[in-house]
């Protein structure tokens, strides 16, 4: 890597992965909710200027709604007309109440007979909250909205894991550290000066020992690592214990996953790239690295205070576009 050159700046998120996957849970809640809500509407609407049969509609409604926190009827200007109906009953002081102002009555589409909101923290649970608001209709005049809030923790449609893509990323880092990157020089770590009994170490414990993902801090001389027998705490490992080849003794012996996207005899290889990176230059160097053998991914993190998270085959690839960029 030349002085002459910092590594690329970073990248905006692709639309794709992670808010798509946004977009296709909002798509499934709101065809889960669109009959329910059109129903409770034709319920509502018929005893709409009676506030005790309206309560009582609301109420026998709620339970129809799949997940509904709180149900509730306001006029066209957002102005509640009913008491808040919950799965506790109705809460009588929240008549009257304004809800103009709130994030899922702002911008509504008059168009759309339903709307879903965005994603909002709540006033009263102060948690993040979505809101559905179905148009009550009655001779073709609007006539007011039906509310529906719901917890994000009780939606079912949030269980199924997010799956990182397997693309090269890069993250901008603190201004202030990149701007000063060109006055500053590596300084020689305990971990440097005896990485060729380091590295061996590292190796073992992820190939024999069940570590799947560790990362290693070459500038303060310490590992994180995890264990798939213990993978919610991590361990930390000192510079005395990482050159000590007894380290791995503490832990069990574990075959390597037979599900691990990183093939065992990549790791070596991995390493032995996070020490070309540490010394290659002594102005923009690898300060930390980290791999996970399960989601494949490489990360790095530079003098400069960049980071990237590059596929592991990427990195390994010396003429992929993450080499040709900090070449």
């Amino acid at each position: 890597m030349s002085q002459s050159e910092l590594p690329p700046p970073a990248t905006e998120l692709s639309p794709g992965t992670l808010r798509e996957r946004i977009a296709r849970q909002r798509a499934t809640l709101f065809n889960m909710l669109l009959d329910p809500m059109q129903r409770a509407a034709r319920r509502c609407r018929k005893v709409w200027e009676d506030r005790a049969a309206l309560d009582d509609a609301l109420l026998g409604a709620i339970g129809e709604v799949p997940y509904c926190k709180f149900l509730y009827a306001t006029d066209p200007r957002a102005q509640q007309l009913s008491s808040t109906a919950s799965a506790a009953g109705p809460n009588p002081k929240e008549f009257g109440r304004d809800r103009s102002h709130r994030p899922y009555m702002k911008h509504l589409d008059p168009t759309k007979d339903m709307a879903l909101s965005d994603a909002y923290i709540s006033l009263s649970a102060n948690r993040p909250s979505i809101t559905a608001v179905q148009k009550v209709v009655r001779k073709g005049e609007l006539i007011g909205y039906l509310g529906a809030d719901f917890d994000l923790r009780d939606l079912p449609i949030t269980k199924d894991l997010y799956t990182e893509p397997a693309r090269w990323r890069q993250m901008k880092g603190d201004p202030s550290i990149r701007g000063q990157v060109f006055t500053q020089k590596r300084s020689q770590s305990r971990l440097d000066e005896k990485i060729d009994d380091v590295l061996p170490v590292l190796e073992e414990l992820v190939l024999d020992n069940g570590v799947f993902h560790i990362k290693v801090h070459f500038s303060s001389s310490r590992a994180t690592l995890w264990l798939v027998d213990d993978p919610y705490r991590y361990q930390l490992l000192e510079f005395d214990d990482l050159v000590d080849p007894d380290i791995v003794l503490a832990f069990p012996h574990r075959e390597y996953p037979h599900d691990a996207m990183v093939p065992a005899s990549s790791i070596r290889p991995i390493l032995e790239t996070f020490r070309h990176l540490r010394f290659a230059d002594d102005t923009i160097y690898l300060r930390a690295g980290s791999v996970n053998i399960f989601n494949g991914l490489v990360g790095l993190n530079f003098s400069c205070d960049g980071s990237h998270y590059i596929p592991f085959d990427q990195f390994l690839a010396r003429d992929s576009e993450f080499w040709s960029g900090i070449g």
